[in-house]
């Protein structure tokens, strides 16, 4: 299996040229994994923490591909696991797609994730739910997003209403039950591990010095 290590993962989303909101994003989402990963394996729970690593740090770069990258017109998650596998990491995929919130949603994905999404899966998902530019809380989250999309409370044939979200909502809190359970922690417990600052510094030194 191969899986991209830190600093290899920081180089693959640089390639990108991300712009400062997107590279926030990711850092904070990556970071949170991070630290939920070494929580539960310090519980003696198996778990790839490298994969969650790099799979939250490359969760949303199909947000920022070029439009000429066939990628760039999958939905969301699978383009960014497309992308992924173009460059070396189909081990990736899963992690990556399985991400959006609009997964919990549709009622045939969220059973199919309720009984076989794995542990890397969930903590990468959650990760995403609990970090905009920065760590929040989840209602934090849903708010913020709220704010950036109001249309979702005004048009009643839009998929996102305000049902929609109160069910989104619940199924996202099931989710952090799970993982917070499996580390052992209470929600608000939940901090970042600080690694991408350096495997970002890193990756920009030896792209310098070739």
């Amino acid at each position: 299996m191969s899986v991209p290590g830190r600093i290899e993962s920081a180089a693959l989303l640089l390639s990108l040229d991300p712009p400062t909101w997107f590279l926030r994003h990711s850092r904070a989402v990556a970071e949170v994994a991070g630290w939920l990963g070494a929580r539960i394996v310090r519980r003696g729970i198996a778990l790839d923490v490298s994969l969650i690593e790099a799979a939250a740090l490359l969760h949303d770069v199909d947000k920022v591909l070029p439009d000429d990258d066939p990628a760039s017109v999958l939905p969301h998650g699978e383009g960014s696991a497309a992308w992924l596998a173009t460059r070396g990491y189909p081990e990736l995929g899963r992690t990556v797609a399985a991400h959006p919130v609009t997964r919990l949603l549709d009622d045939e994905r969220n059973r199919r994730w309720a009984a076989f999404a794995t542990r890397e899966e969930r903590v990468v998902a959650y990760a995403d739910k609990r970090a905009g530019q920065r760590l929040e809380s989840m209602d934090a989250r849903f708010a913020s997003w709220r704010r950036r999309y109001p249309h979702v409370e005004t048009d009643p044939s839009d998929a996102w209403g305000s049902a929609s979200i109160r069910l989104v909502r619940i199924r996202a809190a099931r989710l952090e039950d799970e993982v917070c359970r499996a580390a052992a922690i209470r929600p608000e417990d939940v901090r970042r591990l600080p690694w991408t600052s350096r495997a970002i510094r890193v990756a920009i030194a030896r792209t310098a010095a070739r």
